[in-house]
């Protein structure tokens, strides 16, 4: 590299050497999210499921019968799966327990039963399963199905030659009242909307419907020890709890969460916190950045808001939130 002339051709002769070493990056663009599925994912109505009993079913026990019960989840839905109650010491089980689901997309969503034999110990033994596409009922019609269980859904799978027994259920899927005029059914759509526009506001406001609740974000939330903030709804005693945001005074969550209430909360309040935890040493402190209580009233009569709140309790602290409500 010292002999003068060659300075330049040598350090390009290595460049070009080592360049053919080099694995160079390549580009690879993958999509996380179609826009057709984007369309589908707000709630469209309500699945009515009515788990009514089993009979002949397999006894996995030694010295008594099998201990079942049904867990139920429509298929792409993040929300857990609901369950019976379970039977102790019965092949032919009676439940009679009503379900409500989250209906998204009723041409492409199935819905999921898992029959387990529950055990104190160690892990509940696989009894069978079935399931049925959402596309096979019709809106406002109930269905009562008679369904034989299977191992899995493979085809090809041995053990679903062994009878499993059967599961009977109803079903019905009920949309909402805004979206009723898209879904085909026995009515014609000259009659579905005059029907719909029919209904009095007395329903509509005092019906069973769906509550969405999403936290947007916060602004200005400082802790007095530590601010990892999350945010804490609660409605009729029920609590949902968003994911924590480290170290950040402005945290973007943007979480749904989905309250079914059988009568339209008019004089109800939404609460809502929010908080920041820290573990040291093996110890978890938490700490109130500031909370606030929202009327669903104006919810209710417009169908949505989505409002800034300013927190009480905290100096600067904004809260941003959409709230929908959905009448079935």
């Amino acid at each position: 590299m010292a002999i003068p002339g060659l300075h330049h051709f040598v350090q390009e002769t290595i460049s070009k050497q080592v360049a053919r070493l080099y694995l160079w990056p390549q580009t690879l663009d993958i999509p996380i999210l179609d826009s057709s599925i984007g369309a589908v994912k707000k709630p469209v109505g309500i699945l009515h499921v009515k788990v009514l009993r089993a009979q002949k079913l397999l006894n996995m026990d030694f010295l008594s019968k099998s201990d079942p019960y049904v867990k139920l989840s429509l298929g792409g839905d993040m929300l857990p799966a609901k369950k019976t109650t379970v039977k102790m010491n019965s092949l032919d089980p009676v439940w009679d327990e009503d379900f409500k689901l989250t209906v998204k997309d009723p041409e492409a969503q199935v819905l999921q039963l898992h029959l387990y034999d529950w055990e104190k110990i160690g892990a509940h033994d696989k009894l069978g399963m079935q399931v049925v596409p959402l596309k096979l009922l019709m809106p406002y019609e109930k269905k009562e199905l008679t369904l034989d269980l299977v191992h899995s859904l493979n085809p090809n799978d041995p053990q679903n030659k062994k009878p499993r027994g059967q599961l009977m259920l109803e079903m019905s899927f009920i949309p909402f009242q805004e979206d009723s005029i898209k879904f085909s059914g026995p009515l014609s759509f000259h009659e579905r909307k005059e029907s719909i526009s029919s209904l009095s506001d007395d329903i509509s406001l005092r019906g069973a419907g769906l509550l969405l609740v999403t936290v947007i974000a916060a602004e200005d939330v400082e802790g007095k020890n530590h601010t990892n903030p999350y945010a804490v709804v609660v409605l009729r005693g029920e609590k949902r709890k968003t994911k924590a945001r480290n170290k950040t005074w402005n945290p973007k969550w943007e979480e749904e969460f989905q309250f079914m209430l059988e009568g339209a909360p008019l004089k109800e309040l939404i609460h809502i916190e929010v908080k920041s935890k820290k573990r040291r040493f093996g110890f978890r402190s938490k700490e109130l950045l500031g909370y606030v209580d929202i009327q669903l009233k104006d919810v209710i009569f417009n169908g949505r808001i989505n409002e800034k709140y300013h927190l009480i309790n905290s100096k600067d602290g904004i809260l941003h939130v959409d709230i929908r409500w959905k009448v079935i």
